[in-house]
């Protein structure tokens, strides 16, 4: 396991590499932490965000390129970050930032086959999830159903990465 030292040392290098300069700290996870970055060279930001494992690596940069082949930009009205860039040795994905509403954060998330689950599993995370969106829960359902249409299944579910105008 990482520390939050190794992964900042890995977004500098990113950073280095492509001319970028790290900003604030936007988030941090069990997935890693994501900094926003500004280009040496050319105007506006972007989000990188380091992995602490090359699996949700391969598995978020997989589903953003199964997104930006298929030309999503939103998702039900919610806008989907924009693949830039990704660095296969440093683990690190390099997207454009995005408002509320959005969906973003596919480290958890399962390519063309969904993660098997007991019925028990199941319920509780359905519970929990309606517990956490409350009267949103069916909008997120609908966006949970159009990602599957990709073959994405997201499991990583949370209002830090569905989110919806205050």
């Amino acid at each position: 396991m990482e520390t939050n030292a190794d992964l900042i040392h890995r977004a500098g290098q990113y950073a280095q590499r492509n001319g970028l300069t790290l900003c604030e700290q936007l988030g941090c996870g069990i997935h890693g932490i994501v900094f926003v970055a500004e280009s040496q060279t050319r105007p506006g930001a972007s989000a990188i965000k380091v992995h602490e494992r090359e699996t949700s690596f391969c598995r978020e940069r997989d589903v953003y390129l199964r997104l930006l082949d298929r030309g999503v930009l939103e998702i039900r009205g919610c806008h989907v970050p924009q693949l830039l860039r990704s660095d296969d040795e440093l683990w690190v994905i390099e997207m454009e930032v995005v408002k509320r509403p959005f969906v973003l954060d596919f480290a958890g998330a399962y390519l063309d086959t969904p993660p098997d689950y007991s019925d028990e599993v199941i319920a509780e995370w359905r519970a929990d999830k309606q517990e956490q969106f409350g009267d949103r829960w069916p909008e997120v359902e609908a966006i949970l159903a159009s990602l599957e249409r990709y073959g994405i299944f997201l499991v990583d579910v949370s209002p830090s990465n569905i989110a919806f105008p205050p």
